[in-house]
């Protein structure tokens, strides 16, 4: 998955806001950091402030 796409299919999550789409963002996150790494994961936290959205926090691995 390209960064690109990731990013529109979060932008849907953080839209939306709800304990589900916590855990989609989640998945979203997984399949970059696989693809990217931790620094394409990192750059998506702080690009859409996932920190205040989800909890997320950059440099902390996903764990599905």
């Amino acid at each position: 998955m390209t960064l690109e796409r990731a990013r529109e299919l979060l932008q849907h999550q953080v839209d939306f806001g709800s304990g589900y789409n916590r855990n989609a963002a989640k998945l979203i996150l997984h399949e970059i950091q696989k693809d990217h790494g931790q620094a394409g994961v990192d750059q998506l936290i702080r690009d859409l402030d996932l920190e205040t959205v989800f909890g997320f926090k950059p440099g902390k691995k996903i764990t599905v």
